[in-house]
């Protein structure tokens, strides 16, 4: 019988214990702060941290994202409606509409989504502020991009020729793959047009302003 008691005291007393090291460890976990808290190097935080693992730098990430929806407006417009729309101004109409759609509302929103802090990715949209006339902008400067396009497969495709001296076969057709390099590299080239004759603008007016 005193056996008995004295098992039953000894679960209580690690019942009690039990509770009461809960109890600190929770009152020291909601009364932690930066300053009481131990340091943690970053390498130890990664290790418990979701997501991949492999960090891309925010050019790469910005490349690829022009990238994909470029070719997949190529893919899913040219490929897709290529059988039953002929006429090559019809195709870049189409191809100009649907990427300049694509890049309202897909490829800037998600650059918007994505960035940290707010307005962290302005940089890669020719028109980073959201507003009524940001579609059909986006729509003519798509036309923009699709025209550029076409001039450089055609510029590859003379070159071939002139090379080859064949000029009855295209040595360079238009696929996703391809039409996705050559969009997303002019769209780069024409934002950091754009960014650069800001730049311009800016030192002539700073200048200006300094010397009256």
């Amino acid at each position: 019988m005193a056996k008995k008691k004295q098992t039953a005291a000894d679960e209580h007393r690690t019942t009690a214990d039990y509770y009461k090291l809960n109890v600190k460890a929770v009152e020291d976990l909601v009364g932690a702060n930066a300053e009481n808290s131990p340091k943690v190097s970053e390498a130890e935080l990664r290790k418990y941290r979701s997501g991949p693992k492999i960090k891309l730098a925010d050019w790469v990430k910005a490349v690829l994202i022009k990238f994909w929806f470029a070719g997949a407006v190529c893919f899913f417009f040219l490929w897709g409606l290529g059988t039953y729309i002929h006429d090559q101004l019809d195709q870049m109409v189409i191809l100009g509409l649907a990427l300049g759609f694509v890049t309202d509302l897909l490829t800037n929103n998600l650059y918007r989504f994505y960035a940290k802090p707010a307005g962290a990715n302005d940089r890669w949209m020719m028109f980073p502020k959201k507003k009524f006339l940001t579609l059909p902008l986006n729509i003519l400067y798509a036309f923009l991009i699709i025209f550029c396009v076409v001039m450089t497969y055609n510029a590859i495709n003379a070159g071939i020729m002139a090379i080859t001296g064949d000029r009855e076969h295209i040595a360079v057709g238009v696929e996703p793959i391809l039409f996705g390099v050559l969009a997303a590299a002019w769209d780069l080239l024409l934002i950091k047009i754009k960014h650069t004759l800001k730049a311009v603008v800016s030192d002539a007016k700073t200048s200006a302003g300094k010397g009256t």
